[in-house]
């Protein structure tokens, strides 16, 4: 693992300058904290900020690039017309648009090389996005560096970064099936949900959007106590008072590919 995170290092040194693409995450954290020891001045944090990106993870980014003392900048940006019907390239999509957009910003700013936060557990999974990073010529260091999650949380201990056991999550759009017209209200419902839900305690969680319908997806254990939670009532009413006509929990748990699921049945109704 050290090995590995010194030839992290080098690559970054082999960066005149670098902007991070960054979400606040464990990954593109680890990366941004590296190459600011590294690069100093000469690295950048860019933060997109989507009407499909939480609200709280553009606080938490803001939060943990100061702690890491690095410059870092929030960008706006409108929705990308191309997924607001949500395809099943929408990943691919958006990832294309807004790297794009921060390969203006490299050459504006004079910077010579962008980079975010893949892993070589990235690799394992369907991820569409990865073809327009590779299309783009998107720097990947930690997958180059050949460093798995396991081993970027395990660094981002020793760095002391807050970030080392944080959750993962992924875009608001990843709520709803594929194919289904993404509605303003239903996107502000799911992260308002999601956000009252994290400040319940229950950090690793999908609030999957049904028709107006809440399913909760969250690890075993934490269904487990939600289910004894002396709040649960209150939860549930505060949930409904969103707008969603019923509270439902996934007794199956979080997985990666369950809104593809909910896809695939209603294409087989």
């Amino acid at each position: 693992m050290y090995k590995k995170y010194e030839h992290l290092k080098e690559i970054i040194a082999s960066y005149d300058s670098l902007i991070v693409a960054f979400s606040g995450g464990v990954d593109s954290t680890f990366l941004l904290k590296v190459a600011y020891d590294i690069l100093g001045s000469k690295a950048v944090g860019i933060t997109a900020s989507t009407p499909y990106i939480a609200r709280w993870e553009i606080d938490d980014a803001v939060c943990i690039a100061g702690e890491i003392g690095v410059q870092h900048e929030v960008v706006q940006k409108a929705w990308i017309e191309a997924i607001r019907e949500n395809p099943k390239n929408r990943c691919y999509l958006c990832k294309h648009a807004l790297f794009s957009s921060l390969l203006d910003a490299a050459d504006q700013k004079g910077f010579s090389a962008v980079a975010e936060g893949s892993n070589v557990d990235d690799t394992l999974e369907f991820r569409p996005g990865r073809m327009a990073l590779g299309e783009l010529g998107i720097k990947t260091p930690l997958l180059e560096a050949g460093l798995t999650k396991s081993e970027i949380r395990a660094l981002s201990k020793a760095l002391g970064l807050s970030t080392w056991d944080k959750p993962s999550y992924a875009c608001l759009l990843t709520r709803f099936p594929y194919g289904k017209a993404i509605d303003e209200k239903a996107l502000r419902m799911v992260d308002r949900a999601e956000a009252y839900m994290i400040e319940q305690g229950y950090g690793n969680i999908r609030v999957r959007y049904e028709e107006g319908l809440a399913r909760l997806e969250m690890p075993y254990e934490h269904s487990v106590y939600l289910l004894s939670d002396r709040r649960l009532a209150e939860i549930c009413s505060f949930l409904k008072s969103l707008g969603f006509l019923h509270v439902t929990l996934d007794l199956e748990e979080y997985r990666h590919n369950s809104v593809a699921e909910s896809s695939d049945m209603e294409k087989g109704a």
